[in-house]
């Protein structure tokens, strides 16, 4: 069988202008009139709309340029290439593991395609305790309208795989309203791994939207190419430095202190994602007049439960989340006890081995159990409680990021009782063992058992196992600097060519699933970014 067209191979045969790697050293020096830090979500919105606006946009990424002939479905080439640290970074304790993109498309080219737009909750609470009056449910209707129409973000009409359809007969046997999730594919084969990469360009991430259209119209991509720092000067940039590194991520010798390529623009974009775009502005001393900079990073804390059922589950077959349930979000008021959103993960080999606890023959007994393996996550929603107020993105001595993220009491005893929610439901859906993803847990055959056992377990770091792949805040917006780091049209408060398009600006955690967050609100801000810089209006075709 052929394989399909490759439309990154395709646009580098008609002459895109992509320099690093494999691709051939980027020029000491550019001048251009936007540099975008970044290729990921916010990122590549921001280059398709600045670069149909006429203006001369390049793009600078850390990660390699893969593409659909890359993507062969395998965890032990997916996982090095395409994710940060190989898919192994973790909070400075080392008690929450992080998934994020490190490519190019960032994390859209390797997520599981769930698009949610912003909880009207959650915009309320930022109107009223961040000062974005701008920032309601009216206001960004039309751009996540745009965005879904431009990614082709739908409902999942296709029937749940069992892995998903465990999720909704287990709660519709509690009474637990369960629905669809929107997805950002088209012609989708239903494969399976979407984040190992899309073999089928099915998915409708940034690699094969955005960013070739802003390619097209005359964009630069450099890869394989890590910013460094800023360049600032009287209150605004005045040049960025970046330096080549190889595929692991490790600086490439370019001579003893010295900087790769230096980029001048008109304006700048700061799109590396939260962690990394806080990060290169502590890299390059940013005014942080009232110590917000990395200051309240969210995560999304992650807790999961694992069960085994009779019947064949595949949890790594078909499409990766089709069903959610914000039943336990709805029946919390969103500044009261943790919240939390439930849905029902992919599983592949590796992520699997690597997450559930124990060693020995209680480890053989669930890796044999693999294909009737059902694991349910809950994304806690944190942000909305002063005992909640999430992470500080630091520099390591050598300038590296980390997220230090204490887990507080109260995001615990949101855990524990996510932990009882998801058992609940598994044995309702007629689990034959639940084995709650804690270290000092057990399999259990009964939900009374598992109910007392994990009402007893101490809730510690460490001990609960904790991940996530969503990432935010570091830079929030916010209607005066004394509440943010960003203003409310996507400008640094003391950096006036200096904007900020990614989850980073988000102020507290989204509650959901936050890549069409970032799609609309940034699609919000590029508009208004390109009307300020040429006088024109573009909109996402």
């Amino acid at each position: 069988m052929s394989r399909l067209p490759d439309p990154i191979q395709d646009g580098l045969k008609r002459g895109w202008k992509v320099l690093g790697g494999p691709l051939g050293p980027a020029p000491a020096k550019i001048v251009c009139d936007v540099a975008i830090v970044g290729s990921g979500a916010g990122a590549g919105i921001t280059a398709e709309l600045l670069a149909k606006a006429g203006l001369n946009v390049v793009m600078v990424e850390e990660g390699p340029l893969k593409s659909s002939k890359d993507f062969n479905q395998k965890e032990s080439e997916a996982y090095p290439q395409l994710y940060q640290e190989s898919a192994a970074r973790k909070t400075q304790d080392k008690a929450i593991n992080i998934l994020q993109g490190r490519c190019v498309g960032g994390s859209t080219t390797v997520n599981w395609t769930s698009s949610f737009r912003t909880p009207g909750a959650t915009l309320q609470y930022w109107q009223d305790n961040f000062g974005l009056t701008d920032y309601s449910v009216q206001a960004l209707a039309p751009y996540f309208a745009q965005a879904e129409q431009r990614l082709n973000i739908l409902p999942w009409l296709t029937p749940p795989n069992e892995n998903n359809d465990l999720l909704r007969r287990g709660a519709a046997k509690l009474g637990i309203a369960a629905s669809a999730i929107s997805r950002n594919v088209k012609a989708c084969w239903n494969i399976g791994s979407c984040g190992l990469g899309c073999p089928t360009n099915a998915k409708q991430s940034m690699l094969v939207t955005t960013i070739p259209a802003a390619l097209d119209r005359g964009a630069q991509l450099l890869t394989e190419m890590r910013v460094e720092r800023f360049e600032l000067v009287n209150g605004k940039v005045a040049a960025l430095y970046c330096n080549n590194v190889m595929p692991n991520g490790a600086l490439a010798q370019t001579g003893q202190g010295s900087n790769a390529t230096k980029i001048i623009a008109k304006h700048y974009v700061l799109a590396a994602g939260a962690i990394n775009s806080p990060a290169v502005l502590l890299r390059s001393a940013a005014p942080d007049p009232h110590g917000l900079l990395g200051a309240r990073t969210f995560l999304h804390p992650v807790v999961m439960s694992s069960s085994v059922f009779e019947q064949k589950v595949e949890a790594w077959n078909g499409a990766p989340q089709t069903i959610y349930t914000d039943h336990f979000l709805d029946t919390q008021p969103i500044d009261g006890a943790m919240g939390y959103k439930l849905e029902a993960p992919p599983l592949h080999p590796i992520i699997f081995a690597s997450t559930v606890p124990g060693f020995g023959p209680v480890h053989r007994e669930l890796l044999n159990s693999f294909p009737h393996n059902h694991t349910l996550l809950a994304l806690l929603r944190d942000g909305f409680h002063e005992q909640s107020s999430g992470g500080q993105v630091k520099l390591r001595g050598d300038g590296s990021a980390v997220l230090d993220y204490p887990l507080t009491g109260y995001v615990m005893d949101g855990a524990r009782r996510a932990l009882l929610s998801m058992m609940e439901i598994q044995f309702a859906a007629g689990a034959r063992q639940v084995f709650p993803l804690h270290e000092m847990a057990q399999p259990y055959t009964t939900w009374a058992q598992a109910r007392e056992a994990v009402n007893a377990l101490p809730m510690k770091p460490l001990l609960t196992k904790v991940v996530s792949a969503h990432v935010m805040g570091g830079c929030g917006l916010a209607g005066n600097e004394k509440r943010g780091v960003t203003r409310p049209d996507g400008v640094h408060w003391q950096i006036e060519n200096l904007s900020i398009h990614d989850g980073s600006i988000f102020p507290t955690s989204i509650g959901a699933n936050p890549q069409l967050s970032i799609y609309g609100a940034v699609n919000r801000l590029a508009q208004g970014l390109a009307r300020k810089l040429t006088g024109h209006d573009v909109a996402l075709a």
